[in-house]
């Protein structure tokens, strides 16, 4: 059952609703501008003590010069890049593949494979903090972006399988066929006729993964040390002091650190809309 369209509500009602809106979305949106209006604030007006009022000396330039230049954050944003795309692009290759396997071919076990992914999906990650960490220390993948890598790599693939395994459920099962009888192997059946079309499901996986790991924080902290391997979490979190805490680089470092994904789901968002709806209707 769909729930009824506003304008079939009742007058008040509607009042109601375009009154509430606009006030809901200020509460959410005034952290947000606390941050925007932190970072372009002096440090002279934080020793002041004005950390609310709207600021009198404005310091744009100076704290996000302090941020990219006199701070090691372009290094943090370097090694965020070298981790965050090769674990969406393996993440994303690897489900692919598992997916079209689950979804198309009746094995022994399938039901098992599948129950496995959806198991792990469930569990807390929290809880492998301490057998994680050591196996990288065994293995010699302890703060090193190789590790990171292959971390989120693992952690991302049972849910992208998941996700894509449905969607490539969802595909007219003929397609396929017709491409197995015309002589097409099953690579290239992959590749030429399944491929195309789930791209807006890959396209939606891809901003969703993309910002699960460009914005972890627990598992950068837990498996780095120092700066050599950390990322821009890390980086950011690195801009407090031991004593006092200079809030106005930290919001410009949070702002930074941010604009990354908003950037990826603005560019993507008609193909991320439309990979969530993928599948949604049939006729």
């Amino acid at each position: 059952m769909y729930p009824l369209p506003i304008e079939k509500w009742r007058p008040s009602r509607r009042v109601f609703y375009k009154v509430s809106l606009p006030i809901a979305l200020i509460v959410w949106l005034l952290p947000l501008l606390a941050v925007v209006v932190t970072s372009v604030r002096s440090s002279a007006e934080l020793v002041q003590g004005n950390y609310w009022g709207w600021p009198h000396e404005f310091g744009l330039v100076e704290n996000y010069r302090t941020v990219l230049v006199d701070s090691p954050m372009l290094h943090y944003a370097w090694n965020s890049c070298l981790i965050t795309f090769p674990s969406v692009i393996c993440a994303i290759a690897l489900s692919s593949m598992a997916g079209f396997a689950l979804a198309t071919y009746p094995f022994k076990g399938n039901t098992a494979v599948l129950a496995t992914f959806v198991a792990g999906n469930f569990v807390p990650i929290q809880i492998l903090m301490i057998p994680v960490r050591n196996l990288t220390l065994q293995l010699g993948l302890f703060n090193t972006v190789g590790g990171l890598i292959l971390f989120h790599l693992s952690f991302q693939t049972g849910f992208c399988t998941l996700f894509l395994r449905n969607f490539i459920k969802e595909l007219p099962y003929e397609l396929i066929e017709a491409g197995r009888v015309e002589g097409a192997s099953e690579w290239q059946v992959f590749v030429r006729v399944v491929l195309p079309l789930i791209r807006p499901a890959l396209a939606a996986l891809a901003v969703l993964v993309f910002t699960f790991v460009w914005n972890d924080y627990f598992w950068a902290l837990c498996l780095t040390q120092g700066d050599d391997a950390a990322p821009l979490t890390v980086g950011v979190a690195g801009l407090k002091g031991q004593w006092t805490t200079a809030w106005n680089l930290v919001s410009a470092g949070s702002l930074l650190a941010a604009l990354p994904s908003v950037g990826i789901f603005f560019a993507m968002q008609k193909h991320f809309v439309s990979g969530l709806t993928f599948g949604a209707t049939k006729g």
